[in-house]
């Protein structure tokens, strides 16, 4: 296997670990910023070093239109063409299969679609996306799935469970890089049953990490939670478990509780550009106009924002100057990054329930 998990500390449920690649070490819980093209947006390699990030994620879907995997395989891969030595996981292209649904047509084979770059048809299997990926050449790629938007009947739930199922054993034949881990994804909607039968398939397929799909799309927090519990349950003890697409504090925190290793989610990014600050106290949006005259930082504790005045970044954003975005990007990320360490130290003392109070009793009714 290219890729270990060890188990450091518990708290109930709650796991503190540390997954080791042929690249390194990562600790876990660990939340993984989005670079969907490439890069975080507004961000680069440097800053992700300052952050502190020890997992990028980068694209499939677009990185293999744009500028094509070929591309990024001539240039030594996602590594080297990002300047990035820190660990990467390329996701499948599945998310993408239900967010352009109306443009796609899925058989029992794979994904016809059309590139939103150019209108060309593209044919996708789970052995391109494999290939794809490879050549990419992150440390982790993701088996490609069928992701149901929900709502969804329990039909189009089913068949979509059955095809990742399918989809998952071909992908795992056709792997073939020693040094990169392959993922596969749970599915079953909020069904619980589902969540356990789907588990189930994809422990005995053996893979050296599990993802678990298809949830925070659409469902409530509370319909969330079982559901992924369920698929926990089927899963080894001895492999990292990544909830994919949750960035949320309450979410994040909840699924730590339950299990859950990894987080990715373009949430702290997208809340960014759009002015709203993730902050100790809950979320701040800097355009009120309470804030203009305002010498506070937006959190005092966060050091890529504090030497900045709640009133100069409402002016920033006011004027729409692109460096507000930036700085708010980083404060975003910063404090994600920071929220997962803080639950590991939480694990380790043996403090996650009243860690856990505390994150609900600020974000439970502002998530």
């Amino acid at each position: 296997m290219s890729l270990s998990y060890e188990l450091i500390a518990n708290d109930g449920s709650a796991r503190r670990g540390r997954v080791t690649t042929q690249r390194g070490t990562f600790e876990t819980p660990i939340f993984m910023p989005v670079g969907t093209r490439g890069a975080v947006i507004h961000l680069d390699a440097r800053d992700y070093a300052d952050l502190g990030m020890e997992v990028v994620l980068g694209n499939t879907y677009h990185l293999m239109l744009r500028p094509g995997a070929e591309v990024i395989k001539d240039m030594g891969g996602l590594h080297s063409f990002t300047n990035w030595d820190g660990h990467m996981l390329t996701d499948s292209g599945g998310f993408q299969v239900m967010s352009l649904r109306d443009n796609v047509k899925i058989d029992d084979e794979g994904v016809d679609f059309t590139s939103i770059y150019d209108g060309k048809k593209v044919r996708f299997t789970p052995e391109v996306a494999v290939k794809t990926q490879e050549d990419l050449g992150a440390d982790i790629q993701m088996v490609l799935d069928v992701c149901a938007a929900l709502p969804a009947t329990d039909d189009q739930v089913i068949m979509a469970m059955k095809r990742t199922h399918q989809w998952a054993e071909r992908a795992k034949a056709a792997h073939s890089r020693p040094d990169q881990a392959l993922f596969g994804i749970v599915q079953g909607g909020i069904n619980p049953d589902l969540r356990h039968e789907s588990g189930a398939a994809l422990a005995n397929l053996d893979f050296e990490g599990y993802g678990i799909g298809g949830l925070s799309v659409g469902e409530t927090h509370m319909e969330m939670m079982p559901a992924l519990r369920a698929a926990l349950e089927e899963l080894p003890t001895d492999r990292p478990r990544y909830l994919m697409g949750v960035g949320d504090p309450v979410r994040v925190v909840d699924a730590i509780g339950a299990g859950v290793d990894m987080f990715d989610c373009v949430l702290p990014t997208r809340l960014a550009r759009h002015g709203t600050a993730l902050t100790g106290n809950g979320k701040l949006n800097i355009r009120n106009a309470k804030h203009a005259r305002s010498e506070d930082p937006l959190d005092p504790n966060n050091p890529f924002s504090n030497q900045f005045s709640r009133s100069y970044l409402r002016h920033l954003a006011q004027v729409k100057e692109p460096s507000v975005a930036r700085i708010m990007t980083l404060h975003n990320l910063w404090f994600l990054i920071d929220l997962v360490k803080q639950a590991r130290r939480a694990i380790e003392c043996g403090g996650f329930d009243d860690f856990r109070a505390h994150v609900f009793e600020v974000w439970a009714e502002k998530a």
